[in-house]
């Protein structure tokens, strides 16, 4: 049985997930993980999905304003043994459609290029590559994308 529940970044199931998201950033980053630690805090985040299966939370998303109409998504993770399963396409959508209910019309994000698997994420859910953002403009690691909600 699979739930996904909209909650803040205070929920013990969602800070839970990102210290498992952190730990696997910073074994594929290794010291690139320091500069992009500091944009990945999650004090402020009153977006975000947490994925349930059979009750237990293996996955999650969030966002927060980008600009007056665009969000950013942060903090996708889904465990290991769940991967594959097409369930951060699911945490995906229900945060592009809470995006849309709050009249954003588009999402843009950031992933690594060590990050494949996000990579083809973002691109089989209809995101297209653009010009890197501020604060990853010239990080050659940095792929950034965007779609129109």
């Amino acid at each position: 049985m699979e739930q996904l529940i909209r909650t803040t970044s205070t929920d013990k199931d969602f800070k839970a997930l990102v210290v498992l998201l952190d730990e696997d950033l910073a074994q594929r980053d290794g010291e690139d993980n320091v500069f992009y630690a500091q944009f990945n805090g999650i004090v402020q985040l009153k977006h975000c999905v947490v994925y349930y299966l059979y009750n237990i939370p293996v996955a999650c998303g969030a966002f927060k304003p980008f600009d007056e109409s665009t969000i950013e998504v942060k903090r996708m993770f889904v465990q290991l043994g769940h991967r594959g399963k097409n369930i951060a396409s699911k945490i995906l959508n229900e945060l592009e459609v809470w995006a849309k209910q709050l009249n954003y019309s588009s999402s843009v994000l950031e992933t690594g290029l060590r990050q494949p698997e996000a990579i083809a994420l973002y691109k089989k859910n209809g995101y297209t590559i653009i010009p890197n953002y501020p604060p990853y403009k010239g990080i050659s690691n940095s792929v950034c994308f965007k779609k129109s909600l």
